[in-house]
């Protein structure tokens, strides 16, 4: 049995190819492997073949002998037919226009040329033997040739591929046909994704070359982007585009090329995928957005034909001097020139390289009739005039020159300095919206609008003193995220790109502030007088030596700095220095997420780096009501299966948890972390059911009721809480989470490790025992506020729970109105017998049997009397 097919998601090309192979082989049987791409498929609803189409499921394979590939010489994309790849007795036939890759499956007969369609190929092949082709096939045929060269534009056509349509138009090929048949028609479902990925375009500027990036999310991926990433081609003439939509668990790249210097289908190959050099498309699996855009960019940088080369970014001529020249001279040299470093020069060749710093040493130590040539720099790397910029960018990446001589023919022409060096760092490495103007997002004004005067102000003051020692401020993380969502948060953090400590101080001089830094993270925290606190980190970057471990800090860019954070809508920063005050910077896509009420990681060791993370994303749904993207909660679910929680450091579960518990939606929190198993982590016998749920509730509408009796003494809400989420632990294992969680302070501990206390006196209360006033008290009065709380909330009998209730309203605030002065006036004597008497006072009081000082005087003196006093 022959068998005619090609690649999956096949388009006009494939068919057309296999309608022509079809006259070639008769005998064989055409059958499409797997999808169709959207086009081809609503064409085959009205399209009359002259053959019948097999499906791959019907196919026998243990009958093929012979499999006739066209487009295609990747077993990967064959769909089943991939399984007798290498099968003995197996004749395969290939026809192909696509470029050679190491996993391309061998055949006894290849016909691979490099024209624009591999219709062409079989085209000019039935021209040669005088096929006779009717005009449908021709028809068919010509929308294979156009489909896959823009209708002979793209700069792929070749001059075989207009021979071809020449052919095929002499034959009767309809082109009125072929456009009706190409015209592809966008549903709204296409246009608003168009929209979304015009809005999130990013240019990136590489070896010279513009590259528009667009990405997009999606829950189910549909074979119809590739429309769309021709439609964004054509809409906006762009020179190369990657395409990037994440599914589920994996994201599709497509991607687009319309200049010798990208091949489209090498760059896809560095990914794992494949394609000819303007159209190609990879899968990569495990990888978020933004890991697979990196990933492409990488790819990229590797595999780009650069267009500049050092002697166009270059300085010349250069300024140099010669060994011979002293170092007072070299000195007035770099002064009047106003440069750091420059070439030493033998007979115009180079010898070494001399800098500021090290002449200024020099002249310190009064050398400066020495020669430079004994203090130069020997050992330096240097480049040829026609280094490609991207050599150039990783020589740069590598060696902390302050200057990069260019030679040429042995002799210096040039320098690239270090502002040569950002300059080219800048454009090979930033971003920027390809709309620039309507992309970039001032909220100068929504931060005066939202923000108070103080805020407001402070602000404007950081982004001053950040200007004035040369450094870049931004307002970053949850405040900026919290400002779009026009929700309250002043809990501000600033990244300096610079020195945050020295920022630090230098901003509290003169404000009557003081600092608190830390060196090894960084950072510092400004205090104001009122107790007011502002956060300060110098950008960095953050690694894990392992998982659950405190980071280790790098310094870094601002990008790298958010980078390291936990969720894409906690990346946004504004910048705060004069110039740009209020622009919004957005490196991840955070205003996408945050518009469509999505968490998402930014790697996926996330979860591994920082189990916490975990808990924290089950918070942050919860709070805003948004839904964790399902490819992070795949990573969530797998973080789970591995218990990566037992490694984080328990005082950071506590914090995470206690923000938790005072969420207003913790309820919903706490149910959503015990259906992912995370709950379980924290203590194998957490429980969370209708039961549990109705004792949370309980206790917080207890707190609130606490709240609102402005009682001089304060409950820590959420250790009342913790009590209530632990109801069902033992004694034993409470105290063994407390210890796991580092709950520290005496009060907390008290509160924990009397609980079983608390439970004996509510059992006490309930049996009816305890009937007067004071003996509510001698039972409760023992126990810390919060644990008082936590058996209110428990208690569901009424009158258990009324006595408890003025127990909190009455009898604990309940004093005596004399004191021991005024005892001893009445004529007691110091000593034991006062507190006795006191004590005795207290409980008449308690049990409503003395109601004022006056009755308190009356029943002491009564007492008196009988003692005989």
């Amino acid at each position: 049995m022959e068998v005619i097919t090609t690649h999956t998601n096949a388009d006009f090309d494939t068919l057309a190819s296999m309608i022509a192979a079809k006259k070639l082989y008769p005998e064989a049987t055409l059958v499409f492997p797997g999808s169709l791409e959207k086009g081809l498929r609503s064409a085959m609803r009205t399209l009359r073949l002259p053959y019948t189409i097999e499906r791959a499921k019907d196919i026998d394979l243990e009958r093929v002998t012979r499999l006739i590939l066209v487009d295609i010489r990747q077993a990967a994309r064959i769909g089943r037919f991939a399984d007798i790849i290498g099968r003995k007795g197996l004749d395969v036939h290939i026809y192909d226009h696509h470029p050679a890759r190491e996993d391309d499956i061998k055949g006894s007969v290849e016909v691979v040329r490099p024209y624009g369609s591999t219709t062409t190929i079989l085209t000019l092949l039935l021209k040669e033997k005088s096929f006779k082709i009717t005009p449908e096939e021709a028809t068919i045929l010509m929308a294979g040739i156009y489909e896959d060269t823009g209708s002979l534009s793209f700069p792929s056509t070749s001059v075989e591929d207009y021979e071809a349509a020449s052919f095929l138009l002499s034959c009767g090929a309809d082109l009125k046909a072929v456009t009706r048949l190409l015209k592809k028609e966008l549903t709204p479902q296409e246009v608003a994704a168009l929209n979304k990925l015009i809005e999130s375009e990013v240019t990136y500027t590489i070896g010279g070359i513009s590259v528009v990036v667009a990405m997009l999310s999606i829950e189910e991926y549909k074979n119809d982007i590739a429309t769309l990433a021709h439609r964004l081609m054509d809409m906006e003439h762009m020179d190369c585009l990657f395409l990037l939509v994440e599914t589920a668990d994996r994201v599709h790249v497509v991607i687009r090329s319309a200049v010798p210097e990208v091949d489209a289908g090498c760059v896809a190959e560095g990914v794992g995928g494949g394609g000819h050099p303007q159209a190609a498309s990879a899968t990569l699996k495990g990888v978020t957005l933004i890991q697979a855009r990196e990933k492409v960019l990488k790819s990229l940088k590797e595999r780009i034909a650069p267009r500049r080369s050092a002697s166009e970014v270059m300085s010349s001529p250069a300024i140099t001097i010669s060994p011979e020249t002293t170092l007072s001279d070299a000195a007035r040299l770099l002064r009047r020139y106003n440069i750091n470093a420059m070439p030493v020069v033998r007979d115009g060749r180079l010898a070494g390289v001399i800098t500021r710093q090290v002449v200024d040493r020099a002249l310190d130590h009064r050398l400066g009739k020495e020669e430079a040539g004994d203090y130069m720099t020997t050992e330096v790397d240097w480049v040829e005039a026609r280094t490609p910029v991207e050599e150039i960018r990783t020589k740069v990446g590598v060696y902390g020159q302050r200057l990069l001589p260019v030679v040429d023919k042995g002799r210096v022409v040039g320098v690239i300095t270090r502002t040569d060096m950002l300059k080219l760092l800048q454009e090979e490495l930033t971003e920027r919206p390809s709309r620039e103007m309507r992309k970039k997002r001032l909220v100068g004004s929504l931060m005066k609008e939202r923000l108070p005067e103080w805020a407001y102000r402070l602000l404007r003051d950081i982004g001053a003193t950040a200007e004035s020692l040369g450094y870049s401020a931004y307002a970053v993380g949850g405040f900026v995220r919290d400002l779009i969502l026009r929700r309250e948060n002043l809990d501000i953090d600033i990244v300096v790109e610079g020195d945050g400590i020295r920022f630090a101080n230098e901003f509290a001089a003169g404000r009557g502030l003081r600092v608190k830094s830390h060196d090894r993270f960084k950072t510092a925290v400004i205090v104001f007088p009122d107790g007011f606190k502002l956060d300060v980190a110098t950008a960095r970057l953050e690694y894990y030596e392992r998982p659950g471990a405190l980071p280790t800090v790098e310094l870094s860019s601002l990008k790298l700095d958010l980078y390291r954070r936990d969720f894409t809508i906690n990346t946004l920063a504004v910048a705060l220095n004069p110039e740009r005050f209020g622009e919004l910077i957005d490196f991840f896509g955070a205003q996408k997420d945050i518009e469509e009420k999505t968490i998402r990681v930014l790697h996926n060791l996330s979860f591994v780096e920082d189990p916490v993370r975990a808990l924290r994303a089950v918070r942050f749904s919860e709070r805003f009501g948004f839904r964790i993207a399902r490819h992070t909660l795949n990573l969530m679910k797998n973080s789970v299966k591995l218990k990566m929680l037992h490694q984080a450091s328990g005082a950071r579960i506590r914090d995470e948890l206690k923000n938790i518990l005072l969420e207003k939606s913790a309820a919903a929190a706490i149910a959503r972390l015990y259906e992912l198993g995370l709950l379980s982590l924290i203590h194998e016998n957490l429980e969370w059911n209708e039961e549990s749920a109705a004792l949370f509730e309980r206790t917080r509408e207890v707190l609130a009721w606490y709240r609102l009796l402005y009682t001089e003494e304060k409950a820590e809400d959420w250790i009342v809480l913790f009590l209530a989420l632990t109801d069902k632990l033992t004694q034993e294992e409470l105290d063994g989470l407390s210890r796991r969680l580092m709950i520290t302070g005496r009060r907390r501990i008290e509160v924990i490790r009397r609980r079983r206390d608390g439970v004996k006196a509510l059992g006490l209360i309930g049996s009816g025992r305890v009937r007067k006033g004071s003996e509510l008290y001698e039972v409760l009065n023992p126990l810390p506020v919060e644990l008082v709380l936590y058996l209110m909330a428990r208690s569901v009998d009424e009158g258990v729970k009324k006595a408890v209730s003025t127990y909190v309203t009455e009898l604990r605030s309940a004093r005596t109105a004399l004191k021991g002065a005024d005892l001893k006036a009445m004529g007691f004597e110091e000593g034991p017998v006062i507190g006795e008497v006191l004590n005795t006072l207290l409980k008449k009081r308690l049990d409503g049997e003395v109601l004022s000082k006056e009755d308190e005087e009356e029943f002491v003196r009564g007492l008196a009397t009988n003692e005989g006093r």
